[in-house]
C-alpha cells in the first residue's frame, strides 16, 4: 500500500474510521515524532514553520477575497480551496523552480507558490483569457478543467525529463473524483512502465462535487496505485509538515531514478465545489464541524503557540500579509481591461488558417453592424 509500513495515526479520513495515514502535527497542535518521516522535515524550525503558516493564511485570504469578488459579479466563477491550504502549501513549497506542475482548477495555492501573479490568477475566472499565465515562466501548466487530463500531461512530460537526462520532476494534482477517470489510470500505466519521474498528488477532499468519496472508493484511494506498480503513501492532508515530508520523499524518489509515487492527501473541502455549487444540499453540518476541528491553520497556530512563537506581533504580521495580498488581488481583478472581442480567434492554431480567418472576418462584419447602430442613435 505504501512506501513503508509503520504504525500510523488512525482517524475518520474518508473510507473507514481505522484507515491510517502519516501525521506529524495533530489537530490539537501537538508535534508527534515519526522515525520514518521526521528526517524529511528536520530543517523546518520555528522560523520556517511561521513562514508556512503565513503562506496558508495568505492563500486562505486570497481564496475568500476571490469568492467575494465572484459574489459581487466581478468573476464568472471561482473554485474555493478553503480547508485544503496545508495540502497545497506543504507540497508546493517542496518543489524546486525547475520542476513542472500540472494542476486542476483548484490549486491556486500551488500557483501562488510558483510565483503566479494576482492578475494572472484572476484572468481566466474573469473571462478575460483562455489561460491565465505563461506556463514556461513559472513552470506550471495552465489550469486543467477536463477532469484528470493533467495526469497524462504530467506523465508525458516526465518521460521527456528522462530523455533529457535531467533530475527534475513533474507533479500532477487531481481530486479524488478524478481517480475514477480513465486518464488518471492510463497515466499511471505509462508512468510505471517507463519509470517516469512524476508525483501523482491526489487531494482527497471527500467530495467529487456532490458524490462522496465513499461511493466510488471502497478502500483508501492510495491502495490503487500499487496495482500499477507505483508505491503510494496516505498522508494527513490538513497537516502541512506531513504533506511536505511525503512530497519531499516522493520527489527524492523521482530524482533518484526510482520512478513515480502516488500521494493521497486526506483533507476536506470546507466550501462549495465552485461558487456555482450549494453543498448544503448534499452534506450535513455535523460532517463540516467534524472537519473544522482539523483545520490546517489552527493546528499550526497551536503548535507555534506551544513553542512561544505565535505572538501578537506575529499574528498581526500574518494578517497584514494576507490583507495586502487580498487587496492586490482585488485591484488586479477590477483593474483588468476588458478583452477585445477578436481575441477569441487568437492562439487557436499555431499557423494561419483560412477557415478561422473566414470566421473572424464574418464576426468582424457582425460587430460592425452594432457599431453602425450605435452611431445612428
Amino acid at each position: 500500500m505504501s512506501l513503508h509500513s509503520p504504525v500510523r495515526h488512525p482517524e475518520n479520513s474518508g473510507s473507514t474510521p481505522t484507515d491510517p495515514y502519516v501525521q506529524l502535527i495533530t489537530p490539537d497542535g501537538v508535534r508527534t515524532p515519526d522515525p520514518l518521516y521526521d528526517r524529511w522535515v528536520q530543517d523546518i524550525d520555528g522560523a520556517r514553520l511561521r513562514e508556512l503558516y503565513i503562506d496558508m493564511a495568505v492563500i486562505r485570504r486570497i481564496d475568500t477575497e476571490a469568492t467575494a469578488l465572484q459574489r459581487q459579479g466581478e468573476l464568472g466563477l471561482w473554485p474555493p480551496l478553503l480547508g485544503q491550504e496545508a495540502a497545497q502549501i506543504g507540497s508546493g513549497r517542496s518543489l524546486r523552480t525547475s520542476d513542472f506542475v500540472f494542476s486542476s482548477y483548484r490549486e491556486n495555492g500551488v500557483a501562488y507558490c510558483r510565483g503566479v501573479g494576482m492578475e494572472d490568477l484572476m484572468r481566466v475566472w474573469r473571462g478575460n483569457a483562455a489561460a491565465g499565465w505563461d506556463p514556461y515562466t513559472v513552470n506550471m501548466a495552465p489550469t486543467q478543467v477536463i477532469i484528470g487530463a493533467q495526469a497524462l500531461h504530467a506523465a508525458g512530460y516526465a518521460m521527456g525529463i528522462t530523455r533529457d537526462g535531467s533530475d527534475d520532476a513533474a507533479v500532477s494534482y487531481f481530486g479524488d473524483g478524478a481517480t475514477s477517470q480513465g486518464d488518471v489510470n492510463e497515466a499511471m500505466v505509462f508512468a510505471a512502465s517507463f519509470s517516469a519521474p512524476v508525483v501523482f498528488f491526489c487531494t482527497n477532499n471527500q467530495w467529487a462535487i456532490s458524490e462522496p468519496v465513499t461511493l466510488q472508493a471502497q478502500v483508501p484511494i492510495a491502495n490503487r496505485a500499487p496495482g500499477f506498480g507505483i508505491p503510494s503513501i496516505r498522508v494527513d492532508g490538513n497537516d502541512v509538515l506531513a504533506v511536505m515530508a511525503a512530497t519531499r520523499e516522493a520527489l527524492d524518489r523521482a530524482r533518484s531514478g526510482n520512478g513515480p509515487t502516488f500521494i493521497e492527501a486526506v483533507t476536506y473541502r470546507m466550501g462549495p465545489h465552485t461558487t456555482a455549487d450549494d453543498p448544503t444540499r448534499y452534506r450535513d453540518d455535523a460532517e463540516l464541524e467534524q472537519w473544522r476541528a482539523k483545520d490546517p491553520l489552527s493546528r499550526v497556530q497551536a503548535l507555534l503557540a506551544s513553542m512561544g512563537l505565535f505572538t501578537d506581533e506575529f499574528a498581526a504580521e500574518a494578517r497584514t500579509r494576507a490583507d495586502t495580498a487580498a487587496a492586490e488581488l482585488r485591484a488586479a481583478c477590477l483593474g483588468m481591461p476588458d478583452p477585445v472581442p477578436a481575441d477569441v480567434f487568437a492562439h487557436v492554431y499555431s499557423e494561419p488558417h483560412s477557415w478561422l480567418d473566414r470566421q473572424q472576418e464574418q464576426y468582424s462584419r457582425y460587430l460592425s453592424a452594432f457599431a453602425g447602430e450605435e452611431n445612428r442613435k
